[in-house]
């Protein structure tokens, strides 16, 4: 794939999250542990449902139904399924919230890939960068804040990628129209399809040397194995 990156274009950078910076389902499979081990102590009924696969999916399921106007928000989802749980098992719904913050505390400790803060601070000291992420990591919690000039996700928009809208927000709060923004992210569908329709130079973080999708209209500006990879692309 030829790389037709035009570094003299970028004034920012927009940057996915999850599976971009840190592997995200060990993360969760780590984080629904913890929560499973809290709710062990506080409504084992409900952690025994938790366990049972088919069952914490068919309250996810119960949830997207019933608000189908979150479904952008991962971590409504996430809460109003153990909600869901706690009903079925006859415990309190209101532990709902604790529970929440439970796996929500969880899910922030990351462990980022090598390559990814060496790449963040050599970004962060050269463009403003915006988190961009459909997810529920929050770049404070884990401790990467401040190499972000800003963060925006879909729960707090109200519109997830790849709607380019999302992709015009990140744009506007780093200062720069969407032509000259580089958005780097690892979902070809999510990130590549919604910044390329947003206008932006694309960066793809291909890890597992999978093939574009010949269904995307447009292709990669760049493609790099990992970040540290791009960086060298970018020439920092």
């Amino acid at each position: 794939m030829t790389h037709q990156l035009d570094v003299s274009r970028i004034r920012a950078i927009t940057l996915d999250l999850d599976d971009t910076l840190w592997p995200v389902w060990p993360t969760i499979h780590r984080a629904e542990d913890v929560l499973r081990a809290w709710l062990d102590t506080q409504a084992p009924r409900t952690a025994a449902l938790a366990r049972d696969k088919e069952t914490s999916h068919r309250a996810r399921q119960q949830v997207q139904i019933s608000r189908p106007d979150q479904t952008h928000d991962l971590a409504v989802m996430r809460r109003e399924a153990i909600r869901q749980l706690l009903h079925w098992a006859g415990d309190d719904p209101a532990l709902a919230e604790p529970a929440f913050e439970v796996f929500f505390d969880a899910r922030q400790q990351v462990t980022l890939f090598d390559d990814a803060l060496p790449a963040l601070q050599a970004l962060s000291a050269r463009y403003p960068v915006v988190a961009l992420s459909n997810g529920n990591a929050d770049v404070h919690r884990i401790g990467i804040g401040q190499h972000f000039h800003a963060a925006i996700s879909a729960a707090q928009f109200g519109v997830g990628k790849p709607d380019r809208r999302i992709f015009t927000a990140a744009a506007q709060a780093a200062g720069v129209p969407e032509s000259a923004v580089l958005h780097i992210g690892d979902d070809a569908h999510l990130d590549g399809a919604g910044a390329l329709a947003a206008g932006m130079q694309l960066a793809w973080i291909n890890r597992t040397a999978e093939a574009w999708p010949d269904a995307i209209d447009g292709q990669p500006h760049a493609v790099a194995q990992d970040m540290q990879a791009l960086c060298r692309l970018l020439g920092i």
